[in-house]
């Protein structure tokens, strides 16, 4: 039997919530993945250039890629402007916002996933049970625990791989969400640095 084989005997065991289980299971891996992707590309681990703006060591780069950088940018050209400084806060704010906004896509999504996957486990296996305890019962006196035994470690399959699947999901939520609360915290000092250089110019 193949390595194909043997996944598709186990996930017809768990029957429809192993499933739902391991469907779940390529959606995390595809999420993560793209999370990666996206802060990599957005190089939230790399605000060196932008700090050198911010220190005044380099010129603003209105184009950048770099998420911080870019942020640099923009909150260079609202306090070059014509805007009072409570209406400047509040762009700053904005553009905080915005910025932060693609960082946190994608996390509901894993965030339902860490919820419903015990769930979803729990259920197969409660489902796996009734149907171990019904051939107990119909097979009377001449019951045979054996039966009994294999129904019920078929059932608990859904609750383990559940827990299999929300796991990884909670550790890169986890991992996720303390990124975005670090850029935050770099986008507020930035700016704070940035509007108070400003207003002792």
């Amino acid at each position: 039997m193949s390595g194909f084989d043997r996944v598709q005997a186990m996930l017809d065991l768990g029957g429809p919530a192993l499933w739902v289980i391991a469907a779940l299971s390529v959606l995390t891996v595809a999420l993560t993945l793209w999370k990666l992707w996206r802060l990599a590309l957005a190089g939230v681990w790399s605000p060196g250039r932008a700090e050198a703006v911010v220190t005044g060591r380099a010129a603003p780069v209105p184009q950048a890629r770099n998420l911080h950088l870019r942020f640099v940018s923009r909150v260079a050209g609202v306090l070059s402007g014509p805007m009072a400084p409570q209406a400047q806060r509040d762009e700053i704010t904005r553009l905080a916002l915005c910025e932060l906004t693609p960082l946190r896509a994608g996390l509901r999504a894993l965030e339902l996933i860490v919820t419903i996957a015990p769930l979803v486990g729990l259920l197969g296996t409660v489902l796996g049970m009734i149907e171990a305890f019904q051939a107990l019962q119909d097979s009377g006196a001449r019951a045979d625990p054996s039966v009994l035994a294999g129904g019920i470690w078929e059932a608990l399959l859904t609750t383990a791989a559940g827990m299999a699947v929300a796991i990884p999901a909670a550790i890169a939520l986890s991992g996720f969400e303390s990124v975005a609360e670090r850029v935050q915290a770099d986008l507020e000092d930035m700016a704070t640095r940035m509007t108070g250089r400003a207003g002792g110019a």
